[in-house]
């Protein structure tokens, strides 16, 4: 039993340590006051008429008047093309493209951005969802931030809004996961793609060096941007960076319980669910995060203090960490305090996941089904003209 408890204490306190570390080094992009930059901001929007208007104009209070937003409506069935056409024709950065027929192979996402790359006017490309909204001359800070760091490639998490309960308790273990488990300093000192890292709502990329890459039409199969983009970016010796983009942007993911669950499942087998991950990840979250809880009581009533002291300790700071988190990223501290319940619930989310794909089980993700071996597309699309510009 005692070695047992020492190795769920490495468990526990290792991560809490590397997250305390990785804090001070995952900084906030630098004011940007005067700074002028050519940048394209790039939307994919399929039946997003809820979303785009403030995603717009979040994006248009930036006073760069070397700013475009390229939006391209992904056959949209609501009024999604009709709200940015109204747009485009009071402002002249807008632009709004028709998406051409959706190509076997591609997953939609990755379909929307790369022909969206190849509309862009700038060398600096930003891939913004529907559902994010920026703050004042988040565009600027985030050139400046990549200049300074020499980056081919950013990104950064945004700030998490969140109502239901399930969002309270698993949406904020992305902070949690991305810090605890991958050496920052690593990360900017290596090009290795075993540390690729990056957030799907928000990714900056140097043009050239997109292209050069490969982009999204390297990874047109995945449903996991988030990853795949900095790994082919490192693939080919581009340095990727990450960013705070807790004070940049905001967004609210999902809305309801089940949006959470498909949510997170969706690309859970390309990310901590994949086949070899997997087990890894459920022994250190398992034993790291949610042993320690069960095990303090069983310690405590056997009497031996140092061994009690030291369940405490593997219990109380990751708990302690995840209010620093809490603060720092602007997150609701009560479902911090869940911390070993959010932890429980996103491994069953992975392992549900992975019990799907060995079964076969299709994703459905914006109206269109993937294949869990190839992620083509299944549902049938209807035709439209190569992507062309939209008065």
């Amino acid at each position: 039993m005692n070695t047992f408890l020492v190795i769920v204490a490495v468990l526990a306190l290792f991560p809490a340590g590397l997250f305390l570390f990785n804090l001070v080094l995952y900084r906030r992009c630098p004011k940007a006051v005067g700074m002028i930059k050519p940048v394209s901001v790039l939307i994919p929007a399929r039946n997003e008429e809820i979303s785009i208007a403030a995603a717009l104009e979040s994006v248009l209070a930036d006073p760069n008047p070397d700013l475009e937003v390229v939006v391209l409506d992904d056959h949209s069935s609501d009024k999604t093309a009709e709200i940015v056409a109204g747009f485009a024709r009071r402002d002249p950065r807008v632009r709004l493209h028709r998406a051409p027929p959706l190509p076997a192979g591609w997953c939609g996402k990755q379909h929307a951005y790369h022909v969206l790359s190849t509309l862009a006017s700038h060398g600096w490309l930003i891939f913004l969802d529907a559902d994010v909204r920026l703050e004042r001359r988040s565009v600027g800070r985030m050139v400046r931030f990549m200049e300074s760091e020499g980056a081919s490639l950013g990104s950064g998490v945004p700030r998490q809004v969140t109502a239901s309960f399930s969002e309270r308790l698993l949406i904020p273990l992305i902070h949690f996961v991305l810090l605890s488990f991958l050496p920052l300093i690593r990360m900017r000192r290596s090009t290795d793609p075993a540390y690729a890292a990056g957030c799907g709502q928000l990714f900056i990329a140097k043009r050239a060096d997109y292209e050069a890459s490969g982009g999204h039409a390297a990874i047109r199969s995945t449903l996991h941007d988030g990853l795949r983009l900095p790994a082919q970016f490192r693939r080919h010796g581009f340095k990727t960076d990450l960013f705070d983009a807790t004070d940049l942007a905001w967004v609210r993911m999902y809305q309801t319980g089940a949006e959470v669950w498909r949510g997170l499942g969706k690309n859970a087998t390309e990310g901590m669910g994949h086949p070899k991950l997997i087990g890894p990840f459920t022994v250190l979250l398992l034993g790291g995060q949610v042993a320690p809880w069960a095990l303090i009581a069983f310690i405590a009533m056997k009497g031996a203090l140092g061994w009690t002291l030291l369940a405490c300790c593997a219990t109380l700071i990751p708990l302690l960490v995840r209010v620093i988190a809490a603060l720092r990223f602007k997150q609701p501290v009560g479902a911090a305090l869940l911390h070993p319940f959010g932890i429980a619930g996103l491994l069953f989310i992975q392992w549900a996941a992975f019990i799907r794909k060995l079964r076969g089980r299709s994703e459905t993700w914006r109206g269109r089904v993937y294949s869990p071996d190839s992620n083509a597309t299944a549902t049938p699309l209807p035709m439209a003209p190569s992507s062309q510009e939209v008065g």
